[in-house]
């Protein structure tokens, strides 16, 4: 996982603002075999939710060989991590589910992960029914992958809900391959939910905006992302977006709690609808070229160009109403300038650009511009540049 250390200050602000915090981080993973090349042990897990004071929720990597022994790997850093870890087990359709469902569930699970990408199935998956009756029998939460790499999943999620009403269905990711229409029946069904693992900021304003806040529960996704990461752009988007402090610490956290103990759901109010989302042309330019960047460093690429053009793109004036979200911004682009300088490497696979995790909080900063900012941790300022001779 990439440092948290430059990110702090914007965190240790938004809890300033929204005190009472107690984060439940409803989406990590451990493992050491994912084709894809990303590693976390129990301990690196631990340190990172320590740093922001989090509990998590954790459930195997990819395995290609199966998850039997994943599993059992799970439930003993579960059983050693002092409660700082809960356990969900997770399950292949095609390799007796119900039967292993059943075993982690006596060993100390406390609920189900799947993940139709990795394993290949839809959720109209016959050997998914008896998974799901069991949820419904012991009211138990399933995390679903619902991200990038999959179908539409959201029309046998909805029937899913509908048939087994004890199951709790938590769609990772939050939703992207459906939230264009599935968040319209969301309030029909209370046991759909959606967690905020997920790094765009245009679908997490969408998610806060459009969702009711009881069905939205923190997650992080480690170790693609890390909490204190996690934590921060995800209280900045559900400020943005017009979530009260009481919903903040909803979905944070006491609404996972809930979930865990097999009670009803809190109650959190309507969503915001999004009238409080502002569209600044002046930001909109800094945030598109900070997105492109972001596509860029993904990739692997060298971003230094297109994040050139966005520093111009900041360059509005000192008295100009954009200009504190601006200064942070270009503040934010000089630490990732020294990070890179410093040849660090995030932890990350060699495909993804270092610093990657320091540009998506700039471009969070540019779409959400009336959330408190912490001081500048390098003294910028955003007047026009004078002519280079």
């Amino acid at each position: 996982m990439f440092s948290d250390a430059l990110i702090r200050p914007w965190l240790d602000r938004l809890r300033e603002e929204v005190p009472g915090i107690e984060p439940f981080d409803v989406h990590t993973h451990i493992g050491e075999n994912d084709p894809d090349e990303f590693r976390c042990t129990r301990e690196q897990l631990v340190e990172a939710l320590g740093a922001v004071d989090a509990r998590g929720v954790v459930f195997p990597m990819h395995e290609p060989d199966g998850y039997s022994l994943a599993n059992d790997r799970v439930l003993a850093a579960a059983r050693e991590s002092g409660g700082r870890l809960t356990a969900f087990c997770r399950l292949d359709p095609a390799a007796d589910p119900v039967a292993e469902a059943e075993r982690c569930l006596e060993a100390g699970a406390a609920g189900i992960k799947l993940h139709p990408r990795a394993e290949r199935f839809t959720l109209d998956h016959p050997g998914l029914n008896g998974v799901f009756a069991l949820a419904d029998e012991r009211r138990l939460p399933i995390l679903c992958h619902a991200g990038r790499g999959i179908p539409a999943l959201g029309r046998h999620a909805l029937e899913l809900c509908g048939r087994f009403p004890g199951a709790r269905l938590i769609l990772a990711h939050a939703g992207i391959c459906d939230l264009a229409w599935i968040w319209r029946a969301a309030p029909d069904h209370p046991n759909l939910f959606f967690d905020t693992a997920w790094w765009s900021p245009a679908d997490l304003l969408a998610l806060f905006s459009l969702v009711p806040p009881g069905q939205i529960l923190f997650g992080s996704d480690a170790p693609y992302g890390t909490p204190a990461f996690g934590l921060t752009m995800s209280i900045r988007y559900a400020l943005q977006a017009g979530l009260s402090p009481e919903q903040v610490r909803g979905y944070t956290g006491a609404q996972l709690e809930r979930l865990l103990a097999g009670q009803e759901p809190l109650d959190l109010g309507p969503p915001p609808g999004g009238a409080e989302l502002s569209s600044d042309a002046l930001l909109d330019r800094v945030y598109g070229f900070l997105i492109s960047a972001t596509g860029n460093m993904m990739a692997g690429g060298d971003p230094d160009e297109v994040l050139g053009l966005a520093g111009l793109a900041c360059e509005v004036g000192d008295d100009a109403p954009q200009a504190d979200v601006c200064r942070s911004i270009l503040a934010l682009l000089e630490e990732r300038r020294q990070y890179v300088a410093e040849r660090r490497t995030d932890g990350r696979p060699s495909r993804f650009t270092p610093g990657l995790h320091l540009v998506v909080v700039a471009a969070g900063l540019a779409r959400t511009p009336d959330v408190p900012l912490p001081p500048d941790p390098v003294p910028v300022d955003v007047a026009e540049r004078a002519a280079q001779g």
